[in-house]
């Protein structure tokens, strides 16, 4: 038996293995970004309250214009979309901040509290900024 020390073999680039590597980075990737994209809702004009506090980033944040425009990440929904919104995250157990207008009509927000009721939802907050 002869031993070759010397023998060229032909290279072999493997694939599949680097497709797999790509897919783990892909997946990896993209959920770290959707982490880092902060809900920064609407800028608006919102009440003032001197027993304001920070509170922490609320899971899910409803915008509520002095229109009656109602959004949850910059779409806007109608009341009964709101609702079918908020039943679909229900089994989460999220947290919902409602961040209305100054001159928000208060039936437009009882009507937000009430979707957020009918879904099941509990952890419900009101957005204000302190009062200077």
């Amino acid at each position: 038996m002869k031993i070759r020390y010397f023998e060229t073999r032909k290279g072999r680039i493997e694939l599949i293995p680097m497709i797999d590597v790509m897919f783990f980075l892909l997946v990896f990737f993209m959920i770290l970004t959707l982490r880092m994209i902060p809900d920064q809702g609407m800028h608006m004009a919102l009440p003032q309250s001197t027993t304001a506090k920070t509170l922490p980033r609320p899971k899910i944040l409803v915008d509520l214009s002095r229109s009656g425009a109602i959004r949850i990440r910059g779409i806007v929904l109608t009341g009964a979309a709101l609702e079918q919104d908020l039943a679909a995250q229900a089994a989460r157990k999220p947290e919902v901040t409602i961040a209305a207008a100054k001159n928000v009509p208060f039936q437009d927000f009882v009507r937000v509290m009430d979707s957020c009721r009918k879904a099941g939802i509990t952890g419900v907050g009101i957005a204000t900024q302190p009062q200077a």
